[in-house]
């Protein structure tokens, strides 16, 4: 799994950065994303990178400010032109559909594929049989979700190498062990699952947080976190300002992961006055509270490894 970013900008586009737009890469095995907010020009920067609008399987809207959504009718346009037919979903806050029906109504677009779309509240907002996806509403001027996004746990692979060599066939008795069960052989000796199996696999957590100031939901939704994403409009300076407009600060964002216990810290949504030299310092403000921080950077993969069940997770 990896996040990329196609925007990392508050508010409005600058030569150097686009507006917010993030893709959740989803395991091999599954081969589509996901994506957290709909800025504008974020299809045109999906375009510079691997990722089809036809593998894209569900995009989650925090909240509804122009620079998270102003992009969604134009991608979700295009997807259809590209005779895309798979569904797909849309979840958001109250009044996503409305944006989304009215902007399709007035241009006279129409799609070629189902669009399922779920105004959210606090919980739950989606699940199967490999994620489970959380919703928890933030401290920002307008109503405003941040995502926990949690896989669950996987077995460990078959060890079958060393199956073979002790003399156990392949076939039936590897699935029985995979699946938990002792087997016995012909020769009497009995096999156990738990010798047969790997280490389990946890699984991982992603936190993609919407606009904030500092919150007690913010802290919940990104605890033990694998990556935790979270905005950093301001530097520690302009603190006043941040809490005035529903932002935080480097330092906040550093704190709340800090307080979260979560792993690793990649702050976005940078105010325009920072140019691109600038960053450095957001993101040396932000390691003085969590060393494991880092300012995202656009087109660029962050991956997110797997570990054990018994790995140390703090």
């Amino acid at each position: 799994m990896e996040l990329w970013f196609m925007g990392t900008n508050a508010g409005m586009p600058i030569a150097e950065r686009n507006v917010t737009s993030i893709v959740l890469r989803m395991p091999q095995n599954r081969g589509t994303f996901w994506l957290f907010d709909c800025g504008e020009g974020t299809q045109h920067q999906l375009l510079r990178t691997p990722f089809k609008l036809s593998k894209l399987e569900k995009l989650f809207v925090t909240h509804l400010h122009g620079d998270h959504i102003f992009g969604l009718p134009g991608l979700l346009s295009s997807r259809s032109s590209l005779g895309v037919t798979a569904e797909m979903e849309l979840y958001g806050p109250p009044g996503i559909r409305d944006f989304v029906e009215n902007a399709f109504r007035i241009s006279d677009s129409h799609l070629g594929y189902p669009l399922r779309i779920y105004e959210i509240g606090e919980g739950e907002a989606y699940r199967d049989e490999d994620f489970i996806v959380e919703a928890a509403a933030l401290d920002h001027r307008i109503e405003c979700f941040g995502y926990r996004i949690t896989e669950r746990p996987r077995t460990g692979a078959l060890r079958t190498d060393w199956l073979l060599e002790i003399g156990v066939p392949a076939g039936p008795l590897f699935g029985l062990l995979k699946s938990g069960q002792d087997v016995a052989l012909e020769d009497g000796r009995i096999i156990r699952s738990e010798e047969a199996v790997g280490s389990s696999l946890h699984g991982r957590v992603i936190t993609v947080l919407g606009d904030t100031k500092p919150c007690g939901n913010a802290v919940a939704l990104a605890k033990d976190a694998d990556m935790l994403v979270h905005e950093a409009t301001f530097l520690a300076d302009l603190a006043e300002k941040a809490g005035e407009y529903g932002h935080s600060t480097s330092i906040q964002a550093a704190e709340t992961a800090r307080k979260a216990g979560a792993k690793r810290l990649l702050i976005t949504h940078f105010s325009s006055r920072y140019k691109q030299e600038d960053l450095a310092e957001l993101e040396s403000e932000a390691r003085s509270a969590f060393p494991n921080t880092e300012a995202a950077t656009e087109l660029k993969p962050y991956s997110i490894p797997r570990g054990n069940v018994d790995d140390n997770r703090q």
